[in-house]
């Protein structure tokens, strides 16, 4: 509700400059990572013409497909152990905004991570820099590209289709829940890093996934957002019926916590509280949004929670 609020205050803000004949000042560059309250909705542009025929095999491609008449562009990355006779696990990763998929790729590690689990790694580039997420950025159908782009791997690539998960970090994490809720049955489980359940889609309560998934986050104690992120994780959890994990209390690094919570449905939530992290990616060593002193890898801690959740069927 509160960053609706924020939306709705520099809507205000924009049409009464306007109307005063005021001239208008130019716009800041927005700094990657951070969640504007709205951004452009540029125009699409004509799709480019079909995309060549891929050749599956290991290595590093840029391939694009082509959705509701836009050509959509994305990394991919195939382990030296990849084999397209035999079915291989799935993460799509998403950028922040403003960014790329090679942002993506350099800020996760990814790929690396791929190399010894021998899994696939798709890096999709936001139109203009961000992805429809939410709260912001921009109109494209990105849910359907993403479902699109899923499928197309699947049939292509041979993914496991019960092996597809998502993660993603602010705007690109924002839009994990809502790919989450709204492309059912697709992805087994999304990894959120700094990014949210929050916005005006999210107010209703039936805004939920109508099939398990299952989700681990990171929250920083000193993002500018973590109150936000924290309360749409109570009410992601209270809307599914998520109770805490008997037992023992999970281990964390010192000063960190970790809470783990069964759902209605069989899904399962993680939470990492980082008290001393920003708006980050925990663990990573090179590229924005970077902290490399976080005290956790959110690289390995995700992909081991993905390789522990295939697909509730």
């Amino acid at each position: 509700m509160r960053r609706t609020i924020a939306v709705l205050a520099g809507l205000v803000l924009t049409f009464t400059g306007a109307a005063c004949g005021g001239k208008a000042e130019p716009a800041a560059a927005p700094t990657p990572g951070e969640r504007p309250a709205a951004a452009p909705t540029p125009s699409e542009r004509p799709a480019a013409a079909p995309t060549p025929s891929e050749r599956p095999a290991a290595g590093n491609h840029e391939l694009t497909l082509q959705h509701g008449g836009v050509k959509r562009s994305y990394l991919l990355h195939a382990p030296p152990g990849y084999d397209p006779a035999r079915p291989t696990a799935l993460v799509i990763a998403l950028h922040f905004f403003p960014g790329t998929g090679a942002d993506m790729r350099e800020l996760t590690g990814l790929d690396a991570r791929a190399d010894r689990k021998n899994f696939l790694v798709a890096y999709p580039d936001g139109r203009f820099g961000g992805f429809n997420a939410l709260i912001c950025c921009g109109s494209a159908d990105d849910v359907g590209f993403l479902t699109a782009l899923t499928g197309h791997l699947v049939d292509t690539w041979r993914v496991d289709p019960d092996r597809v998960y998502l993660t993603g970090i602010s705007n690109g994490g924002d839009l994990s829940f809502r790919v989450a809720v709204e492309a059912t049955g697709v992805f087994a489980a999304i990894g959120v890093v700094s990014g949210g359940y929050s916005g005006p889609l999210t107010e209703p309560d039936s805004y939920v996934p109508k099939r398990p998934v299952s989700v681990i986050t990171f929250v920083g104690g000193q993002d500018q957002y973590a109150g936000i992120f924290q309360d749409g994780l109570s009410t992601w959890q209270r809307r599914l019926g998520c109770r805490p994990v008997p037992g023992r209390k999970p281990a964390a690094p010192a000063g960190l916590s970790r809470a783990d919570a069964r759902c209605a449905d069989g899904s399962d939530v993680t939470v990492w509280s980082l008290p001393e992290m920003s708006h980050s990616w925990p663990g990573a060593t090179s590229g924005t949004l970077a902290d490399p002193d976080a005290g956790v890898s959110a690289t390995d801690l995700i992909w081991e929670f993905f390789a522990a959740h295939p697909r509730r069927t």
